[in-house]
């Protein structure tokens, strides 16, 4: 998949050599309130780098919209400032901001051509006529929609009606480009090629992209860093891969990707040799050693291991061989690229799910009683 574009990039690609290491939007401490009384975003502080695609990633009421609506101007902070290459914009309104938006409905006036569409920002703004058709036409080339500009929106598919509103917001050369949940509304198949549209598109232009979602894929697919919120405030904010791979807390653990979560108690802080380590024993007594994630000590913790990461054998593990749990198969689920395995863990038969590959020599039936493996160093403890 190639996107054409024009050798004339925007502004915001250009940025000065001297800029790169500023923040291009900093939150600080900023809040809201809707009522006075209950905090919707809590105490933020976010920097938003210069070139950079951040997914906003939570479930609803976390926070995240809301705190992209203030970035655009649409919502007022109760507290704190919003900075913009570190001049506050908190009382900026929004058509003075730069920024460019896409929403998740597209927001096209269907009483216009697309090409109206897209150079609506640009009449606003009093470009020239001459100026605004090359600016079309070149925005219009970098969503792959040659020659549609003469088109309606109720002539489009819901894909090209989502490019016709990237084009809008990329046509004035925007400094920072906002998303609220575009892909939302397009089925999964077209979504995911979407993603992979996006991309390409950032990779390309350079200029920095704000998504807001509450889907995890198209945060780990998509994005350069990742920030998860949960009741207003954000859990971690990292790098795709190392917010799947070391989630900060709980919550994270179990809102990125699947995960089997075992309760357990804590039975020794450090173990000899990894003092990042920690010994938990299950309600069976089955002992599990893995990262001291937020450094619990003699309390309940939550063992939790990615369903890939386990492997399934049909006899016991030879001793020493890491973290080993008796199971019985319970289910197994088609996916089309993998099995699930629902296992039962214990005399309680904890939930334990297992990402097996259709290529696996071996596959177990339900009812069969099977030992799950998994190395101490990919196993999280959280308190």
């Amino acid at each position: 998949m190639s996107i054409a574009l024009s050798a004339e990039r925007p502004a915001a690609a250009a940025a000065p050599a001297a800029a790169a290491g500023q923040p291009l939007v900093s939150f600080v401490g900023v809040q809201k309130t809707y009522d006075g009384v209950n905090l919707v975003v809590r105490k933020l502080d976010l920097d938003i780098r210069r070139g950079e695609f951040l997914t906003l990633l939570g479930p609803s009421g976390s926070g995240k919209t809301t705190t992209l609506m203030m970035l655009a101007g649409f919502e007022s902070p109760t507290a704190g400032e919003i900075l913009l290459e570190r001049k506050p914009i908190t009382r900026t309104p929004p058509h003075k901001r730069n920024f460019g938006m896409v929403f998740q409905n597209y927001a096209l006036f269907p009483h216009m051509t697309v090409g109206e569409n897209v150079a609506y920002p640009l009449t606003v703004r009093r470009v020239s006529k001459a100026d605004q058709a090359t600016r079309v036409e070149r925005a219009l080339a970098m969503v792959r929609l040659q020659g549609m500009a003469g088109r309606y929106p109720s002539q489009l598919s819901g894909g090209q009606q989502q490019r016709v509103a990237l084009a809008r917001a990329l046509v004035f050369e925007p400094q920072l480009v906002l998303m609220d949940e575009p892909l939302g509304a397009l089925d999964k198949q077209l979504r995911e090629h979407m993603q992979i549209e996006l991309k390409e598109l950032h990779r390309q232009l350079g200029v920095t992209f704000v998504f807001v979602t509450h889907d995890q894929g198209e945060a780990l697919t998509m994005s350069d860093r990742v920030a998860v919120f949960n009741n207003g405030v954000i859990q971690q904010i990292a790098p795709a891969d190392t917010m799947y791979e070391q989630p900060a807390n709980r919550f994270v653990a179990g809102f990125i990707g699947d995960g089997t979560m075992l309760p357990a108690t804590v039975q020794a802080a450090q173990l000899s040799g990894h003092p990042a380590h920690c010994s938990a024993v299950l309600a069976d007594g089955s002992v599990l050693t893995g990262i001291n994630v937020n450094g619990a000590a003699a309390a309940q913790v939550m063992v939790g291991i990615r369903p890939e990461r386990i492997a399934v054998q049909a006899t016991p593990p030879a001793a020493g061989a890491g973290n080993t749990l008796r199971a019985q198969v319970h289910g197994i689920v088609y996916f089309g690229d993998h099995l699930r395995l629902l296992c039962g863990v214990g005399p309680t038969q904890l939930e334990a799910a297992v990402k097996l590959p259709l290529s696996a020599p071996a596959i177990p039936a339900v009812g069969d009683t099977v030992w799950l493996a998994f190395a101490p160093e990919l196993t999280r403890v959280y308190a």
